[in-house]
């Protein structure tokens, strides 16, 4: 793990994403409530189960004078539950219903990767 965002990732092994769970509804939320904002104190931590499911996707097509090869941006529902929008890697065209798992990344702060035993 390269350079994660620390207050998107828990500190235990294995790392997993950090959302904020409301003490009164149980709702989560991501990214997580800011420690100095004026809500924290009605939420605590809580950590996603890394892997979810593919809800929606987009492939993006750079222009060709960019150099950039096609990637997938897209929601994935995370047990709680919660849906997170993120690059999708991994598989050149994900499928509603692919699994997914979290991973860190140094220049989103995260990314999903196509989960290949789909379990």
């Amino acid at each position: 793990m390269s350079n994660p965002d620390s207050r998107l990732w828990s500190g235990s092994e294995p790392t997993r994403l950090l959302a904020s769970q409301h003490l009164r509804s149980g709702a989560l939320v991501f990214p997580p409530v800011a420690a100095d904002s004026p809500l924290a104190a009605e939420y605590r931590p809580a950590a996603l189960d890394p892997v979810g499911t593919v809800y929606s996707y987009t492939v993006i097509h750079p222009a060709a004078r960019t150099g950039q090869a096609p990637y997938a941006l897209g929601y994935v529902d995370l047990r709680g539950p919660v849906r997170i929008f993120g690059r999708l890697a991994g598989k050149a065209r994900p499928a509603i219903g692919d699994r997914y798992r979290a991973r860190p990344d140094a220049d989103y702060g995260y990314t999903f990767e196509y989960a290949e035993d789909q379990r």
